[in-house]
């Protein structure tokens, strides 16, 4: 990372630029002597020189906040005119060719508040050092590029740490002098130093097993504090459910005698894959049934597979840099997509990431972040862990499966870990093993990964009646607001359906096939296909699955997406036509409440929804999706000009009318999904909760007193978490003394419980209640509020930011000043979580010019501050910049 000296610009990195560095680390000996005011890093390094680097070259290794107490090379000491030791570096001229280097350093883990490299949570001592941690620890080429073999001691006080862990095998343990002990680890797999990983603390460990398919035994633990003991048995079920999956479907089977997972409170992620030992925001680990909802299991599911699966995808093969970190996560959410898609429901599964990609990614593809897949610069790199890289990067992914099938695929991953085992690698590498394996040309594919924005595919059918023939024309143009474009490769999965339902399809060319769904390959700026056979104009089912992350434009009627709606046999599909009408419908309405006219549901879509909630083909969770309206982020992308309190005026609307449109049928759906017996985590379960809640959220809004009644019972007499937090949100999007009076019962139960505690913070903050702003000003002075402690950052602040529109965005300017105060209070010590909350202000050209002016006063108000972290740095300055 380059350094800007004091008073210039942070300076940006680029692909380009990219070259091999001129030393190498084979091999890593780390011994920490851990202690309550500094902690001291002996590092010993085995260094060589590379080949092509000129004799003489400087050896530049990285660290900052470290204090240098020795420094030697092959045992022999450095002068002090051998070495320089800045605040980023310590530069050594002509070391030699290969070499041992020593350094001791010290440095305060207590004092770490950024949560990057050694720090202590909870009085437990951890690390986390992608993408640029490791230099915090100790000096290094803190590059993934550069991999090497690990051994680590490390050494403690028994009584306040007696458990110490690091990557890799523990091969040694022992006592020492003054009541300290140690262990010794050992990783026999090269890895970058981001994967690094050491902890230290009291805490208790939910052990199992794990049988590979060559017949080892693989010990598993999970360690957490001592009170959350009997949270582990979900987290558990989870990592062997992975492990077993990865064999089964990609052949990958782990490597090391023992898979640990650590737990901690003050995480800046979700989690992180380091080798051998993840660390794990609790929330991501943690479950019971009175403490986690239906959501959280499934998050910790996929969360839990989604940092196994690194160890083959980020692992053991690495990214060479950090533009190419969609290589492992892109890659990794893919596959453990397929995981969850395994696991559940592929329907409910698929929706739930679309929904996600559409309101956040596709949002940040059309704001000042917009950036490719595999970024062509950066600031710091922090910043580039988005939702472009991650879920984006995964779509691309899917799109290849999509093109060269399950099996395809699959020979195109063993040939990627056979060429490049032990190795740190880039996209094309992997696109290369995927198109040599099948022997097809992906070259034009490529292009994703250096695509800005998000396409634009239209679509255009015209029937032959005499011909019995359908054809269908699709274009494709670049993303909106931007020009030209390369053209590129986007699978377009299709079917067709006739007015008794799918039709048989019959190409005049042959196109990759499953049932009644073809794979149309849209190479050219239009092309067009014709489908034979055909006995009546069809309506055509696009983008089935959502197999492309592209805007479809194409004329389809009111009647076309109900007929979708009702006999689309793609699920997704169907959801898909149900949200697209729900979106009509509420951009009518808000055009309405503009214009001053009376409002009125139509009728159409509420005998729509009538039938869904009546529609044995769907299950409670399909149903609840389909019956969800279109949030209003979601709908504030359809605008020219985000009309805040029209789509809100709109949709609060449309949620009493269709409650009071379909009352009789929804209570009767919330009566005959009563519970029968204590919580179970069984998927019949979960799609019983989904609705039920779903139509409890309807009834509550009626504001009818039985009706909110059964939002109170149900708070009162719930044995678990999902219904309890429904039942809540439901009481504090109605307000009044209900309101108040389950708030307090809830805190009262919970306030000892963090993760417990960010719901009931994070509930105020996206409420719809005309108060919340009021209520959320209070909770940022409230005593449980901890503005450094990343999860109850984002469980209020990021909540509102991001995810309450109405309230954030209020005329008069209240909500920005919130934000933008809190994220100056928090930049000085952690830039990382201030900068995720300050991207709730990049799309502020599509607002109104009052709320324009409020949000970029606020960003000037962020940018003029002394000592701005380049985090948050480079967010505001690309949000300022010309359009």
């Amino acid at each position: 990372m380059t350094e800007a000296k004091p008073g210039t610009a942070p300076q940006p990195i680029f692909r380009k630029d990219y070259r091999r560095p001129d030393y190498t680390i084979d091999r890593v000996d780390l011994r920490f002597e851990l202690g309550e005011n500094f902690t001291t890093v002996h590092a010993s390094l085995a260094v060589r020189r590379m080949h092509d680097t000129p004799a003489g070259a400087p050896l530049v290794l990285d660290g900052e906040n470290l204090v240098l107490k020795r420094v030697a090379i092959d045992g022999r000491e450095l002068p002090a005119d051998h070495y320089v030791a800045g605040p980023t570096s310590l530069t050594i001229a002509d070391p030699g060719a290969a070499f041992t280097l020593t350094t001791v350093v010290e440095i305060r883990p207590q004092d770490n508040l950024e949560l990057s490299g050694l720090y202590r949570s909870s009085g437990n001592f951890c690390t986390q050092c992608e993408a640029e941690g490791f230099r915090r620890i100790t000096y290094f080429l803190d590059r993934p590029d550069v991999m090497a073999r690990y051994s680590v001691v490390v050494e403690a006080d028994r009584a306040r740490y007696p458990v110490l862990l690091a990557n890799g095998n523990r091969v040694e343990t022992g006592e020492l002098d003054g009541g300290r002990h140690f262990a010794r680890w050992d990783d026999p797999f090269p890895k970058p130093c981001y994967l690094f990983a050491l902890v230290a603390g009291d805490l208790r460990c939910h052990d199992g097993e794990f049988v590979t398919r060559s017949g080892r035994t693989v010990r598993l633990e999970i360690w957490v504090e001592p009170d959350n003991i009997d949270r582990c048995a979900h987290a558990l079920r989870s990592l062997q459910a992975a492990m077993r999956w990865d064999e089964d479907t990609f052949g990958r089977e782990y490597d090391l005698d023992i898979y640990m997972i650590v737990a901690v409170s003050d995480f800046n992620m979700g989690a992180m894959e380091n080798k051998g030992l993840n660390i794990f925001n609790a929330k991501y680990v943690l479950a019971r049934p009175d403490t986690a909802t239906d959501d959280d299991y499934d998050g910790i599911e996929s969360v839990i597979a989604h940092e196994y699966f690194h160890n083959w995808t980020g692992n053991r093969v690495t990214c060479r840099d950090w533009f190419q970190l969609t290589l492992k996560e892109g890659l990794t959410v893919f596959r453990d997509r397929l995981f969850s898609a395994d696991m559940g429901s592929p329907a409910v599964a698929r929706i739930g990431d679309v929904l996600a990609l559409r309101t956040n990614q596709f949002a940040e593809d059309s704001g000042p972040m917009a950036h490719p897949i595999r970024p062509e610069s950066y600031i710091e790199m922090n910043n580039f862990y988005t939702t472009t890289v991650y879920e984006k990067g995964a779509e691309v992914i899917g799109m290849m499966r999509t093109l060269l099938g399950a099996a395809g695929f699959r020979r195109g991953m063993d040939l990627y870990f056979e060429r490049h085992d032990g190795q740190a690698v880039t996209c094309d590498d992997f696109r290369a093993a995927l198109a040599d394996a099948n022997g097809v040309d992906l070259e034009q594919f490529g292009r994703w990964y250096s695509q800005v924005g998000t396409p634009v595919v239209r679509a255009r059918g015209d029937y032959d009646a005499a011909a019995r023939a359908y054809t269908l024309t699709l274009e494709q143009a670049p993303p909106r607001g931007r020009d030209g474009g390369e053209l590129l490769h986007i699978p377009v999965a299709v079917g067709l359906l006739g007015p008794d339902g799918p039709l048989a399809l019959r190409l005049s060319e042959e196109t990759a096939a499953s049932g009644d769904t073809r794979v149309l390959e849209l190479r050219e700026r239009s092309r067009s296909f014709r489908f034979e056979d055909v006995p009546a104009a069809p309506v055509a089912s696009l983008l089935r699955g959502f197999s492309a992350p592209v805007e479809l434009e194409v004329e389809r009627s009111d009647a076309d997406l109900a007929r979708l709606m009702a006999a689309d046999p793609d699920e997704f599909s169907r959801w898909d036509a149900g949200q697209e009408l729900a979106r009509r419908v509420l951009l009518r309405l808000a055009g309405d409440v503009e214009a001053g006219r009376e409002l009125a549901l139509d009728r159409e879509f509420v005998a729509a929804c009538a039938r869904i909630l009546g529609d044995e083909r769907f299950d409670g969770s399909l149903k609840a999706l389909a019956l969800t309206l279109p949030n209003e982020r979601l709908l504030g992308q359809q605008q020219q000009v985000v009309a805040v309190d029209a789509l809100h005026a709109a949709r609060q609307f449309a949620v009493r009318a269709l409650a009071r449109a379909l009352r009789e049928p929804l209570l009767a759906v919330y009566k005959a999904t009563a519970p029968q017996g204590p919580y179970r985590i069984e998927r019949a379960e979960v799609d019983r909760r989904k609705l039920r809640n779903l139509a409890l959220g309807y009834l509550v809004a009626l504001g009818e007193p039985d009706l909110i009644r059964l939002a109170v019972e149900q708070f009162e007499l719930s044995d678990n978490m999902t219904d309890s937090e429904a039942a809540l949100a439901c009481l504090i999007d109605h307000g009044g003394p209900e309101r108040d009076s389950a708030l307090a019962r809830f805190h009262a139960r919970w306030h000892k419980d963090p993760l417990v505690l960010d719901k009931w913070f994070a509930l105020q903050a996206v409420s719809t209640h005309p108060d919340t702003l009021d209520r959320v000003l209070a909770l940022a002075d409230h005593p449980d509020f901890n503005l450094l402690n990343p999860n109850r950052a984002r469980s209020l602040l990021g909540a509102f930011g991001l995810r309450n529109q109405h309230q954030f965005h209020r005329q008069d300017g209240r909500g920005h000043a919130l934000v933008a105060d809190k994220v100056l209070a928090l930049d000085p010590h952690n830039p990382q979580v201030a900068a995720r909350l300050v991207a709730a202000f990049n799309p502020w050209r599509r607002f109104d010019a009052a709320r324009q002016q409020s949000m970029r006063a606020q960003l000037e108000r962020i940018a003029a501050q002394p000592g701005l972290s380049k985090s948050v740095r480079e967010i505001v300055d690309r949000a300022l910049a010309p359009a």
